[in-house]
């Protein structure tokens, strides 16, 4: 019996949980939330669309972390959402407290799960769940590359008037402003992009992902939820199916690319353990130079959450 737990029934988490039902891959999916009540009714909702949309996946609506034992993997998403005007840094305080304790509830009752943090600033609340877990670093990390590679995708996709089925491309670095796309691992069905797009439209592209997420905090007032849900779900589907996928996640780097003891997003082959293989592009001195400055900025606020926990 498979069985994934999603922390928070927000917009994200119900997403995360919506998505997986109708992929039909495990028996059970709980949700739990402060709110139990609100837990339990996107649940039963979730439930009731099972005859509809024809899955037989049981979701389960909760604030009682016991209803999560045994889960194999575990989904977290609880934290508050960041609010127009608001860096991901602004963030953590707040929620490095709320993930820590997610985190510390989740392993009373699932003594090995693999973990997938979700919540905001990304990279940190990743390594707040790692210390606070006692697990593997293989099986404690976050989404976000996958989001932002979709994201960089889908404005490509745009620009160039074809499928985003048909791009393939690799982001690496913190998820936020100093994330690093990589023009040169990208391409469209085999063909790469800078032969299909001017320079100048290429960077502008680079740029938006940048601060696609801040694009999508101006229009609605709170963070996106259709495409993080979804991202989250894809890497629970690779580990559960044992696909070996390869996605760029954010992981904890001990001295590949040169840097150590720092969660930053790099491809990763995700199995069912989890973090099967971290890989390690052969990057030129530019994109090394962009990698290094990214995890620069991860370490300062790993540091500064490090402070907090003193």
């Amino acid at each position: 019996m498979r069985k994934v737990t999603v922390i928070g029934s927000g917009n994200v988490g119900a997403t995360v949980a919506n998505v997986l039902a109708h992929k039909d891959l495990v028996n059970e999916i709980v949700l739990l939330d402060i709110q139990g009540d609100m837990a339990k009714g996107k649940a039963l909702d979730m439930w009731q669309q099972a005859p509809v949309d024809y899955y037989s996946t049981r979701i389960t609506g909760t604030d009682d972390y016991a209803k999560t034992a045994d889960s194999d993997i575990v989904v977290i998403t609880a934290g508050i959402p960041r609010k127009p005007g608001m860096s991901r840094d602004d963030l953590i305080s707040t929620n490095a407290n709320i993930v820590s304790s997610v985190t510390a509830q989740i392993m009373k009752y699932s003594p090995n799960p693999i973990i997938i943090v979700v919540s905001n600033p990304l990279d940190v609340m990743t390594y707040a769940a790692w210390k606070t877990s006692g697990l593997p670093s293989s099986r404690v990390f976050g989404m976000a590359g996958i989001l932002d590679t979709a994201r960089y995708r889908a404005f490509l996709a745009e620009a160039l008037n074809v499928s985003p089925k048909d791009i393939q491309a690799v982001l690496m670095g913190g998820h936020g402003d100093t994330m690093v796309p990589l023009p040169r691992y990208t391409n469209v069905s085999g063909i790469p992009v800078t032969e299909l797009i001017d320079e100048a439209s290429l960077d502008a592209i680079v740029e938006r992902t940048k601060v696609g997420g801040g694009e999508l905090v101006k229009l609605m007032g709170t963070s996106a939820w259709y495409a993080p849900g979804a991202a989250a779900a894809q890497m629970v589907e690779s580990i559960l199916k044992n696909e070996n996928r390869i996605y760029p996640c954010c992981a904890l780097l001990n001295g590949e690319y040169n840097l150590h003891g720092v969660f930053v997003g790099v491809p990763v082959k995700l199995g069912a353990n989890g973090i099967e293989q971290l890989i390690e592009l052969k990057l030129n001195e530019a994109e090394i130079a962009l990698l290094n400055d990214s995890a620069d900025q991860v370490r300062q606020v790993m540091e500064v959450y490090d402070g907090l926990s003193k």
